[in-house]
């Protein structure tokens, strides 16, 4: 977990020094700060971002970018599920696709986490649309981190058996590989945003939010002698986003 850490830090860090030596107008580069709530749980998370305009002729309304994201998110009693493999928790394994296909709850182990807190530091890929000079709208999605957090007790429950996790804690390492091939804590937007002046902005946030716990002590076995030791909660949240332009 440290080494995966240490090294999304030092791209991170990177990625900013060299952004900023190559500044121009063709490039669009804030930091901004968004809260959101959902049920029984919330999440706060500071952005950078950089991204290059382009478009057809002299107007460039498109932007797409890179930037780092450090997302925290709490709640009380959450419910995580079975956190994969695909082919036991999806109808189909085809990656992104997979995000349409079907559920299979009946492969589903539970496990509420009384009390979540949840850190992930994740590189970001961004994208987005200048409707006007004032309103814009975009998407951005977690690629690759690292998390860390609070340990908690759990209750798993299998086949109506329930037992007790005493130290449930956040899964280490994110990556996205699309729907429920995914691994650990990953935040994604949808945002429309007005621009206030030349350097301040406001967004309106639709957020989905991947977030993962490992428990040490217990395991899911699944049908294949498989055994699972994540499991996954998917929480769709609302909220507000301040921007400050670089």
């Amino acid at each position: 977990m440290k080494k995966v850490f240490i090294a999304t830090l030092a791209v991170l860090f990177s990625f900013i020094g060299y952004a900023q030596q190559k500044a121009d107008n063709n490039k669009n580069q804030f930091v901004d700060i968004a809260g959101t709530v959902g049920n029984q749980q919330g999440s706060v998370a500071a952005s950078y971002v950089y991204n290059w305009k382009f478009g057809f002729g002299k107007k460039k309304n498109w932007e797409v970018g890179i930037g780092a994201r450090l997302t925290s998110s709490f709640g009380t009693k959450l419910e995580y599920t079975t956190a994969g493999p695909a082919k036991f928790t999806r109808t189909s394994t085809t990656p992104f696709l997979i995000v349409f296909a079907g559920q299979r709850p009946e492969n589903w182990d539970t496990l509420t986490v009384q009390r979540t807190f949840v850190n992930a530091l994740n590189i970001t890929a961004n994208f987005g649309y200048n409707f006007t000079s004032k309103w814009s709208g975009g998407f951005n999605i977690d690629l690759i981190g690292a998390s860390f957090g609070r340990k908690s007790p759990a209750v798993f429950v299998s086949n109506g058996i329930t037992t007790s996790e005493p130290s449930a804690k956040p899964t280490a390492f994110n990556i996205l590989l699309t729907g429920d091939h995914d691994r650990g804590s990953l935040n994604s937007e949808f945002f429309v945003k007005y621009k206030l002046n030349d350097k301040w902005a406001v967004r309106g946030v639709y957020q989905f939010l991947f977030t993962e716990h490992t428990t040490p002590h217990i395991e899911q076995l699944l049908p294949d002698g498989t055994s699972i030791n994540r499991f996954r909660n998917k929480s769709n949240n609302f909220g507000i986003g301040v921007s400050y332009q670089l």
